[in-house]
């Protein structure tokens, strides 16, 4: 991983040993040079080797919803395998949303019926919701939503103890194994080998093999990106608590804006910067601050935009507007049927045309923003900036360059919410699938997969690798990196599956029947 990225929760990490100092159960030379490893290799090797036909690697929410479809299709706990890090699938998820200033009380970006814990959608979040607080509000914003009210989202709480409750159900705990996984590498007749370096202390050897016919990829985001500007700041500074990317614990800036009345620097366009943005002015008003906000967009919308007007995202004063991540015909309308067709460069073009930054419109949040430009304490402009410099104690010196030429200014701190690392080369187990493992890149340059998730070069007959999430990006389905993306991922894997014979089909009796189970709170 380069020096500009920052680890996540659960993300890859730890060098191999130098070739001298390779002790028996550890991997050797010769295995690390080898593309298809036979049992004879790992024997000679000393890694023990547990025998399991299916194993998922990441243990994030894209391996919860994929176990979760496997179990609800008949497969037990026992021929499963997750290979995790993560004390719970939602950790990861819920450390970017929290520090990016998504706690459990507030509002995620996903619709009623994209459920993680429930593969039918029914009963939605805002029918949950609305018998829990025995409230009519949320099936009347689902009624009127988007024309006469906001788009009804999940309150963050809601829906990491409602996959915890799924994760009890489907004994989820039972598949878990802890520990790094290294890498992935095809076997000699058939399957595939998972290499984990187990937790210290719970294995006489340094690594374990699993042996399986299938795999399941699903790492995430490698981690945490830092533009240039900020990375040479941090670096040449050893100053890492006034400029800070928004998906990091950056508490200590709100803090000093409590403290002292001061301007803050914060730079994006997407749901990480509104909701900064919100957590901003909350405190303003709840505090009674001075707090000045700067705001600079890289790309500044100045209206609705879009090649014609059946593609045209609406706009203004510095945003592109979207209630969620894609327009929702993605996920089942048009859009879908359209990119599954695609190849290559056109697949390329039409992501183009329907993704790029954006989001949602948010009544509250657009007052806010309304009355900070009225009363000239929130700013918003296009630029770039050019320098980063530390000034008095506390405080950052930043160099701009914006539409009406240069400008010096001096904030408390800089809140960069411009992303996470998206190459797919920044995971370790990902860049060696690319070095030996047969995966290569689609047109937007993540893992190219088949429109059955199978990850395209790497079959071992009869064996099958698949992976789901943000690192299949650019595939025959957008939104693949969102809750209905993630179950619809699944969905196809499981099918996939079924043809091969490793679990049942899920047709309307088995549904109807799983479904009365879930809704009764049955395990399986």
């Amino acid at each position: 991983m380069r020096e500009d990225t920052i680890r996540l929760p659960g993300a890859a990490a730890g060098p191999d040993p130098a070739p001298g100092a390779v002790q028996p159960g550890d991997l050797t030379p010769e295995l690390i040079a080898t593309d298809w490893w036979s049992d004879d290799q790992v024997a000679r090797a000393g890694i023990p080797v547990v025998d399991v036909p299916f194993v998922s690697v990441g243990g994030g929410i894209g391996s919860f919803v994929t176990v979760d479809y496997l179990r609800i299709c008949g497969v037990p706990t026992s021929a499963i395998r997750v290979l995790t890090q993560l004390e719970s699938p939602w950790e990861s998820y819920e450390y970017l949303t929290r520090v990016s200033q998504i706690p459990r009380a507030e509002r995620l970006r996903s619709d009623s019926a994209s459920c993680p814990d429930n593969i039918w959608g029914f009963p939605s979040y805002a029918v949950r919701e609305a018998l829990a607080t025995r409230s009519v509000k949320p099936l009347i914003q689902i009624a009127v939503e988007p024309i006469f009210d906001d788009y009804y989202t999940p309150r963050a709480g809601q829906a990491f103890e409602s996959m915890e409750r799924e994760h009890d159900r489907i004994s989820y705990a039972d598949t878990v194994v802890k520990g790094q996984v290294r890498m992935v590498r095809r076997r000699i007749g058939g399957g595939y080998f998972t290499i984990l370096t187990p937790a210290e202390g719970t294995s006489p050897t340094r690594r374990v093999a699993f042996r399986s016919r299938y795999v399941h990829v699903a790492v995430g985001y490698p981690g945490l990106k830092f533009l240039p500007d900020l990375m040479a700041y941090r670096e040449q500074h050893r100053d890492y608590s006034s400029v800070v990317n928004a998906y990091e614990p950056h508490e200590q800036i709100y803090q000093r804006l409590h403290a002292a009345p001061g301007t803050v620097l914060v730079r994006g366009g997407g749901i990480v910067a509104s909701r900064v943005l919100q957590r901003l002015v909350d405190d303003r008003d709840a505090r009674g601050l001075q707090t000045q906000i700067l705001h600079v967009f890289r790309t500044f919308v100045r209206g609705a935009h879009g090649p014609h007007v059946w593609m045209r995202r609406r706009g203004g004063d510095g945003w592109a507007y979207q209630g969620f991540n894609y327009p929702k015909s993605v996920w089942g309308g048009q859009l879908k049927a359209r990119v599954r067709k695609l190849e290559g460069q056109d697949r390329a073009e039409l992501y183009k045309l329907f993704g790029g930054t954006n989001t949602p419109i948010r009544r509250n949040w657009q007052e806010q923003m309304r009355r900070g430009r009225r009363e000239r304490w929130y700013h918003a402009f296009q630029g770039e900036i050019t320098g980063l410099t530390p000034g008095p104690p506390g405080t950052v010196d930043a160099s701009l360059t914006t539409e009406h030429g240069p400008r010096d200014v001096r904030v408390m701190g800089v809140i960069d919410c411009t992303g996470l690392e998206a190459d797919i080369r920044e995971h370790r187990v990902l860049a060696d699938l690319l070095d030996h493992g047969g995966a290569g890149r689609n047109p937007l340059g993540r893992l190219d997969v088949e429109r059955s998730f199978e990850v395209r070069g790497t079959r071992s007959e009869p064996g099958r690798m698949y992976a789901s999430g943000t690192a299949t990006l650019g595939g025959y389905f957008p939104g693949v990196d969102t809750f209905l993306g993630l179950q619809i991922a699944a969905q196809e894997i499981a099918d996939d599956l079924a043809t091969l014979g490793f679990c049942a089909n899920l047709g309307p009796v088995r549904s109807t029947r799983q479904w009365w189970l879930w809704a009764r709170g049955r395990k399986i």
